[in-house]
C-alpha cells in the first residue's frame, strides 16, 4: 500500500522495549529512490537527539495509532554511532551503522534492498536454516565487513524528503508547477510518486509523477526536469489525498502517459525495471550538494 509522506511523518517509534521517538524527516536514495533511514527525534530519555532507524528494522506497523514497531531496544538507540543528521550522510558513517546493527549493506545489488526488494530480508537470520549456523554467520559478518569497507568512499546519493517538497517542476516545454508531497510504498520503502500541485500558488488540481519520468534533478536550483510535455501532465488524471489510489487509478495513470507499470508478477522484470532506472539516472547530470 501507499503511504503519503504526510502520514508517515510524526509516526511514533516503538522499540522492543519501548517508545523511541518520532519520525521527522526521511533520508531516501536519489539513485534507486528508496527511503533509507528514517530520523527520529528522540524523546527525553535520550536528550531528544536525533538518529536513524533503517527500515530493516521494521517487524510491524500499526497504522491506526500511526506507530512503526522495529526490531531493535532503547539501549541499542542509545549507543548507536552519532551522526549529524542535519548534515549529509556518507558512506563512512552508513558503514559504521550498518556494522553496529549487524545489517548487510543494501548497495551492490541489483534489487531496491542488495539482492532482494524488500528491506526485512536483510535483518540478520532472515531466512536462514538455523542448522550449522555458526560457521555461516561468522562468514557472512566477515564478507558483510569487506563489501561495507570496499564500498566506503562511496557517494551515497542520500537527500532529504522533506527537503524536496516545494522544488520546482518543468515539463520538456516549460514549468508545470512544484512538488507538494511523496507517495511511498510501505513494503518495499521506494518513492512511487511524487504530488506534483499544478501551480505554484497551491490553487490547481495536483497529479502523480514517477520518478521514472523524471530526467534530471538540478539540486541546486531546486528544480525537477519531467520527460514529459506541459499538456500531458496538464492532462494526467488527478489526485486527491482524500481517496485511495488503488491499481485500477495507477493503471489509467500509466495508460495515460503511454507508460508501462511498475507492478509485475515477474521479479526478474522488476529487477530489470531497477537496473534500467539506475542506468538512465546515471546518464543525466546532476550537481552533487
Amino acid at each position: 500500500m501507499l503511504r503519503s509522506m504526510n502520514e508517515l511523518e510524526d509516526c511514533a517509534i516503538g522499540a522492543i522495549d519501548g517508545g523511541v521517538g518520532h519520525v521527522k524527516d526521511f533520508l531516501f536514495d536519489d539513485d534507486a529512490w528508496v527511503i533509507r533511514y528514517f530520523v527520529v527525534q528522540t524523546g527525553f530519555w535520550l536528550y531528544s537527539r536525533k538518529v536513524l532507524i533503517s527500515p530493516i528494522a521494521i517487524c510491524g506497523a500499526d497504522w491506526t495509532e500511526k506507530r512503526l514497531l522495529v526490531a531493535i531496544t532503547k539501549e541499542q538507540v542509545r549507543h548507536s554511532p552519532d551522526i549529524d543528521t542535519d548534515k549529509p550522510v556518507s558512506r563512512q558513517h552508513e558503514t559504521e551503522y550498518l556494522g553496529y546493527y549487524s545489517y548487510p549493506s543494501y548497495w551492490g545489488g541489483a534489487g531496491l534492498w542488495g539482492s532482494g526488494m524488500v528491506p526485512y530480508a536483510l535483518y540478520p537470520g532472515y531466512g536462514e536454516d538455523r542448522s550449522g549456523l555458526s560457521n555461516s554467520r561468522d562468514a557472512n559478518q566477515a564478507y558483510m565487513r569487506a563489501e561495507r569497507a570496499s564500498h566506503s568512499q562511496d557517494d551515497p546519493h542520500l537527500r532529504s524528503c522533506k527537503a524536496i517538497v516545494g522544488y520546482h517542476i518543468h515539463a520538456r516545454d516549460g514549468e508545470i508547477g512544484h512538488v507538494s508531497g511523496l507517495l511511498v510504498d510501505e513494503h518495499t520503502w521506494s518513492i512511487r510518486y511524487l504530488v506534483v500541485a499544478i501551480s505554484n500558488w497551491g490553487l490547481g488540481p495536483q497529479v502523480l509523477i514517477s520518478p521514472e519520468w523524471i530526467h534530471e534533478i538540478r539540486w541546486i536550483d531546486e528544480t525537477v526536469l519531467l520527460d514529459l510535455s506541459r499538456q500531458s501532465v496538464k492532462e494526467a488524471p488527478h489526485y486527491d489525498y482524500s481517496e485511495l489510489l488503488d491499481r485500477q487509478k495507477e493503471i489509467m495513470l500509466y495508460r495515460h502517459y503511454d507508460r508501462s507499470g511498475y507492478w509485475s508478477d515477474d521479479s526478474e522484470q522488476a529487477l530489470s525495471g531497477t537496473a534500467q532506472r539506475r542506468s538512465s539516472k546515471s546518464k543525466a547530470t546532476t550537481t552533487p550538494v
